[in-house]
């Protein structure tokens, strides 16, 4: 990271990455990367075993003041993977927002950049929703688009706040709320998600937190072929949903 520390940039973008090899469309980060010179892209290798490493640093050699690699030998999961590589990124570059993304890019790298823009000095925390509307263009997987709306409205419920869509891989946050919400490890592999909002919502109790957050339509999210995400793993969702739910009630009640 030593080649980095001093860069200034607007936007840190955390890519966890976990088997990516045949999945990462480089094409799309090279032509980003030519034209972004204010953003660092930040990829975290969660233990892989085909040869995303080399694929990140190839990449990595092409755009040395851009792009950094944080690699772990055993995989720790997605959670983490975010978790530790926005830690990374708090603890060594200079920045006004900082993001996390999947790395296949079914949300663009372009499109992170625009929710950026929104934060400001009231607005923290900013996050993509998967909402087809006119001039959009969503392509989700049939099956998991309806099981994922039926989580979604128990996700909005538990949380008592009016959120579309928790789930999408595009969340961007201030380097403050960043620095809280990501220090401690999540209790789940993969609805850390739904504790990202927990969290926020015991920095900005009641009403406050909806001066603080801000959901945006996006305007192109396609899903691709290949996700980690088994249908089985749906059922798993239910029971971590209970387990955070009573978590974060507990903490409330403190």
């Amino acid at each position: 990271m030593a080649e980095l520390t001093n860069a200034i940039t607007k936007l840190c973008i955390v890519i966890p990455c976990y088997n990516e090899e045949q999945r990462i469309p480089i094409r799309e980060y090279e032509a980003f990367l030519t034209q972004n010179s204010t953003t660092i892209i930040c990829f975290v290798n969660d233990g892989s075993t085909d040869q995303t490493q080399n694929v990140l640093i190839n990449l990595k050699q092409k755009f040395s003041k851009n792009v950094d690699i944080v690699s772990y030998k055993k995989n720790v999961g997605k959670a983490e993977a975010v978790r530790k590589g926005i830690t990374c990124c708090n603890d060594t570059f200079n920045y006004d927002a900082i993001a996390y993304l999947d790395a296949d890019l079914a949300t663009s790298l372009e499109e992170c950049v625009e929710l950026s823009s929104y934060l400001d000095s009231k607005i923290n925390f900013v996050f993509g929703s998967r909402i087809m509307k006119i001039g959009s263009v969503i392509e989700r997987n049939q099956h998991r688009f309806l099981i994922g709306r039926v989580i979604a409205t128990l996700i909005s419920k538990i949380l008592n706040l009016k959120v579309y869509d928790t789930q999408c891989g595009c969340k961007v946050f201030t380097r403050t709320l960043s620095q809280t919400i990501f220090k401690e490890p999540f209790i789940s592999k993969w609805l850390f998600d739904v504790e990202i909002f927990q969290r926020a919502i015991l920095i900005y109790p009641g009403p406050q937190i909806l001066d603080r957050i801000v959901e945006i339509p996006l305007k192109r999210w396609i899903d691709k072929d290949g996700s980690k995400v088994k249908m089985s793993y749906f059922f798993k969702m239910l029971s971590d949903l209970y387990l955070i739910d009573k978590t974060y009630k507990r903490k409330k009640s403190l």
